[in-house]
C-alpha cells in the first residue's frame, strides 16, 4: 500500500482523499495569502479534500534578472507561519540552496523541491534529513523512469515521506506537454503522485523576459489526471492572476477554483 503522511493528520495515496496543494506564486502580502488559504481550506473542507497552502517565498529562477523574486528568508518563513497558525494548515514552500532547508524545515510541513533543481544531491539530502515531508517535481528534462535517481537519494538521506509531482515535460522551444503515463509510471517508484496543472501549461521563456502560459487548459488537465490517477493536486491560484507578479498566465482565478475542484472529485470518484 502506498501512503505518505505529508503532515499531521494529512495522509495521501491508496484509500485517501485526493490533496489539493494550492495558493499564488509566490508569497505577496499576509491579507492575499490569508483570502486564498482561507478560501482553499472552505472549498476542499466541503469536497472532502485535504488541503496544503503552498506559496513560494523566493522565485530564485525567473527568466529575467529584473523580474520580482519575492521576500527574504526570514520575511517568507514569517508570512508562511501567519498562514498556517491563523487558517491551521498545513504549509509547504520551495528551497532553492542545501542551507535553506533546516529554517524552511522548522515553520512548513512540506519541503518542496524545484523541477529545474530535482537532480541535486546536496539539496535532495538536505531535504531528506530534514524531517519533513519532501515534494519533488519531475524535472522537464527527465523521463518519468529516471526519478528513480532521485528516490535513491532521497531514502539514502533518510527518508520516504515523498511525494513525486509531475509538471510537463520539455516540447520544443517554449512549451510543455504532459505524458499521463508518467503519472503510473512514477507512482511505479512505489511514492504517491502529484500532478501540478498549472505549470503544465507554462510557456517558460514565451513572453520574452517572463513566462506565458495557457491558463485554459488545466481544467481538462486536472480532470484528465485525475481520470487516470493521482494522489494529490498542485494549482496556483490568485483573486487576480493577471496582475500577479509572477506566473499569472497559468495561475487559475479563485472564484474559479471550487468548480474545478467539484468536477475534479466527481472524475475521481467515477475512475474509482
Amino acid at each position: 500500500m502506498i501512503r505518505v503522511e505529508l503532515a499531521d493528520g494529512l495522509v495521501v495515496g491508496d484509500g485517501c482523499p485526493l490533496t489539493l496543494i494550492a495558493g499564488p506564486c509566490v508569497l505577496e502580502d499576509h491579507a492575499l495569502s490569508l483570502e486564498i488559504a482561507t478560501v482553499c481550506r472552505r472549498i476542499c473542507d466541503g469536497l472532502g479534500l485535504g488541503y496544503v497552502f503552498k506559496a513560494s517565498f523566493d522565485k530564485a529562477n525567473r527568466t529575467s534578472i529584473k523580474s520580482p523574486r519575492g521576500h527574504s528568508l526570514a520575511e517568507g518563513l514569517e508570512l508562511l507561519a501567519r498562514v498556517k497558525a491563523d487558517v491551521g494548515v498545513a504549509v509547504l514552500t520551495d528551497v532553492h540552496e542545501a542551507a535553506q532547508v533546516a529554517p524552511v524545515a522548522e515553520v512548513v510541513d512540506v519541503v518542496q523541491i524545484p523541477a529545474f533543481l530535482c537532480r541535486q544531491t546536496d539539496l535532495l539530502l538536505a531535504a531528506a534529513a530534514s524531517g519533513r515531508a519532501v515534494n519533488v517535481k519531475k524535472g522537464q528534462f527527465l523521463a518519468p523512469w529516471d526519478m528513480r535517481h532521485v528516490v535513491e537519494k532521497l531514502e539514502e538521506g533518510g527518508t520516504r515521506r515523498v511525494l513525486l509531482t509531475e509538471r510537463g515535460t520539455s516540447f520544443g522551444y517554449n512549451t510543455l506537454v504532459v505524458d499521463f503515463r508518467a503519472l503510473p509510471q512514477l507512482r511505479g517508484l512505489g511514492y504517491p503522485v502529484g500532478l501540478d496543472a498549472t505549470h503544465s501549461v507554462q510557456m517558460p521563456g514565451g513572453l520574452g523576459g517572463t513566462s506565458g502560459g495557457q491558463r485554459e487548459f488545466v481544467a481538462p488537465l486536472a480532470r484528465a489526471g485525475a481520470a487516470v490517477g493521482i494522489d494529490a493536486l498542485f494549482l496556483e491560484v490568485h483573486p487576480d492572476p493577471d496582475g500577479a507578479p509572477s506566473d499569472g498566465a497559468n495561475m487559475v482565478r479563485l472564484d474559479a477554483l471550487e468548480e474545478i475542484l467539484a468536477k475534479v472529485t466527481r472524475v475521481a470518484a467515477a475512475a474509482g
